[in-house]
């Protein structure tokens, strides 16, 4: 397994692969601290271990973001915000935990009846390249704060951050068999979901992987948790402030240089506002500062690899040709030189049925489209396979209230970019997945909620 830094080409490091009695031992370790001493450990126990995880982040915080950097190209004071939002999250569920796992009393004809959240064992997370310390705490989190150990699957172009995970855990003192790295290719994650000790898998990544994994997961009669791709509106209504409009979109559209499940990737806008947006957006697209990801001074690096900024390409170049695709305002085009960079793109008119509106996106491109009314915005916004999040941008918090009950989507924001945060549940509808992360919901997504009667 080789990682490589996207924004010149070379090679980082060299990694081999667990074999089949390496991952057997991984798995071992990870039952039997499961059954033999986590899931009975004192909820304070839990706790004080997340407390001391977030101190490790906090003191390794440069190192943790050059790493990220170097392995996918994420611009710095983004990584460092990364690695900051991952020590947020372990402190929340550290100060929240007795909450979010305490039981509650059902009034029945018994002596007593009540619910519990009871820990299932071994949980498998399957997880992408774009964010690859975040994606992987959201799930580890919750689950070693509820009891359960966990098992990770990374991509493999960021291995040495899963590998620095599994460090992390055991710095802040996480037992052997906590958490778990296995180094392994796609055919053996299906062996390891069918295996009898792992209880449940999560995934976040494309629909693709999401329908193999969940399809695994459904032979074997394990819960599963599917974080999908977005093809998210960003809805411009005719009373928006139209700076606060533009500004948003372009910190929504170009986070991770484009690189986000809830990027707002398609842009509605009102008719009548639809041209001054567009001359705010290109405006500010045309200001964000391109290069080498480790600068301080970088808003976009380089996409995660030449063949995903190739992918990326494509579907620009399928758009404009397409019959009514649009017209590209900025951008549009490969950027010379070495490292997987693709410039930061705008498209106007673009038809709904062309490839930047009708597919995923994975890149700096904003697909933009005009709507003749709020009903237009909300059949556009609804016209895609996709339904993770939605942001609705209005100078009337009741309209824009009233427009986000008419969304299909798992995260409506009205005024605000859509963004993960410890506090709230996070996941989609359609083919952007099923399930929950984060909040409560994430907290016992793999806990046994047991009925407990007492006559």
């Amino acid at each position: 397994m080789t990682t490589t830094n996207p924004a010149d080409g070379t090679t980082i490091a060299e990694y081999a692969r667990h074999d089949d009695g390496e991952v057997e031992a991984r798995l071992a370790r990870s039952w039997t601290r499961f059954t033999h001493d986590w899931r009975t450990r004192p909820l304070d126990d839990r706790t004080d271990l997340l407390e001391r995880l977030a101190d490790v982040l906090d003191d390794r915080t440069d190192e943790l973001a050059r790493l990220m950097t170097a392995e996918m190209g994420k611009p710095i004071r983004a990584a460092r915000s990364e690695v900051e939002k991952c020590a947020w999250l372990c402190r929340h569920y550290a100060e929240t935990a007795e909450t979010y796992l305490a039981g509650r009393s059902i009034q029945t004809d018994a002596a007593k009846s009540y619910v519990r959240y009871d820990p299932m064992g071994p949980i498998l997370a399957v997880m992408p390249w774009n964010f690859p310390l975040w994606q992987v705490f959201r799930f580890l989190v919750p689950n070693v704060v509820g009891g359960n150990t966990c098992l990770l699957r990374h991509a493999s172009n960021v291995t040495g951050t899963a590998l620095e995970i599994e460090r992390m855990v055991a710095e802040a003192g996480g037992p052997d068999g906590l958490f778990t790295t296995l180094l392994c290719d796609h055919d053996t994650v299906e062996s390891i979901i069918g295996d009898r000790r792992v209880r449940g898998v999560t995934l976040t990544g494309s629909d693709v992987a999401g329908r193999a994994v969940a399809a695994a997961a459904g032979r074997n009669l394990k819960p599963s948790v599917m974080e999908l791709g977005g093809s998210d509106p960003f809805i411009v209504l005719d009373d928006a402030d139209l700076d606060l409009a533009a500004q948003l979109a372009v910190d929504s559209r170009y986070l991770n240089s484009g690189q986000s499940c809830i990027n707002a990737k398609r842009l509605i806008v009102a008719e009548s506002r639809y041209e001054d947006f567009l001359d705010a957006l290109v405006q500010r697209v045309k200001g964000l500062v391109v290069g080498d990801p480790t600068e301080e001074s970088t808003d976009i690096g380089p996409l995660a690899s030449e063949g995903h900024r190739d992918t990326v390409a494509d579907q620009v170049h399928r758009t404009l040709v397409h019959r009514n695709g649009g017209e590209a305002l900025v951008g549009a085009t490969m950027i010379d030189g070495p490292g997987a960079f693709y410039a930061p793109t705008v498209i106007r008119d673009v038809n709904p049925e062309a490839p930047a509106a009708s597919e995923e996106v994975f890149g700096p491109v904003s697909a933009v489209m005009s709507a003749a009314d709020d009903d237009v915005a909300v059949a556009l916004a609804n016209a895609t396979r996709f339904g993770l999040g939605a942001a609705i941008i209005t100078g009337d918090d009741e309209r824009g209230e009233a427009v986000a009950a008419q969304i299909d989507a798992g995260m409506v924001f009205v005024n605000q970019l859509v963004k993960s945060d410890p506090r709230l549940p996070f996941g989609g509808v359609k083919d952007s997945g099923y399930g929950r992360e984060l909040s409560q919901e994430g907290a016992v997504a793999f806990l046994n909620t047991k009925l407990v009667w007492v006559d």
